[in-house]
């Protein structure tokens, strides 16, 4: 199985290894599941992106006046 050599400075390995033994894990395994959570979570916004684009039309056809902040004038609130 492949694996790899992390580099961390004392106190950065010192953090790691204190939320580690917090969540019951050996380091070993906490920087696994860390990495794929990370994916994991990359997956989820990315899919959720991809479906709010989507429903996008239909959202502005049902609430016409919520306009999206990055279209507004001067700061101006939604109604």
């Amino acid at each position: 199985m492949p694996s790899l050599n992390v580099s961390f400075t004392d106190e950065e390995l010192e953090a790691v290894r204190a939320a580690a033994a917090a969540e019951g894990k050996s380091l070993k395994q906490y920087l696994h599941d860390l990495g794929v959570r990370e994916m994991h979570r990359k997956r989820f916004v990315a899919g959720a992106a991809e479906w709010a684009d989507k429903l996008r039309d239909q959202f502005d056809e049902a609430f016409p006046g919520e306009v999206p902040p990055s279209k507004r004038r001067d700061g101006a609130a939604a109604a």
